[in-house]
């Protein structure tokens, strides 16, 4: 994946895409678990998240306690710790996300916590989640940083007519 490439691609389409992705958080058609099923598969005959890792690069997840709980076990450390030397508080949602990026526990582009990564990262993109116009404000977050998210919206777009 070059993400110079893609960088140019998102910045000259930023304008098409967010404006579609709002026309859309309006009118958001009765068929769309279908439609966003059949976008997700188109994407990821595309994209490989692994050819990538934009989103552990440039992004962070937000942190659960669970989350907190599950990895911090697994690296032998008390919660606080685990708190204390890679998270901070985000001021306006108060989530607890990585304190600096790209994340600490990327290698390359392998995840070294990947069996015990936060839901935010199993989950991601969220292209499948459900009610989808809950995720609007997601995918026009994402659609800048993700490859498959850009290419999500793209397929999108061929997809639904918002006239």
């Amino acid at each position: 994946m070059d993400l110079d490439n893609f960088r140019i691609i998102a910045a000259a389409s930023k304008k098409e895409f967010s404006g579609f992705i709002d026309n859309l958080a309006d009118r958001i058609p009765g068929n769309m678990p279908e439609i966003a099923a059949s976008a997700d598969k188109a994407v990821w005959k595309k994209i490989q998240c692994l050819d990538c890792a934009n989103c552990c690069k440039t992004m962070t997840p937000a942190y659960n306690k669970a989350d907190i709980l599950r990895i911090a076990t697994h690296l032998r450390m008390k919660p606080k710790d685990f708190i204390s030397r890679w998270l901070k508080k985000e001021k306006d949602s108060e989530a607890w996300v990585n304190a600096s990026s790209p994340c600490q526990f990327l290698d390359g582009n392998m995840c070294t916590i990947y069996e015990y990564r936060p839901e935010d990262c199993a989950g991601f993109p969220h292209h499948d989640k459900q009610p989808f116009e809950a995720y609007i404000s997601t995918f026009r977050k994402n659609v800048n940083h993700c490859p498959a998210t850009h290419e999500f919206v793209a397929q999108l777009m061929d997809k639904i007519d918002l006239g």
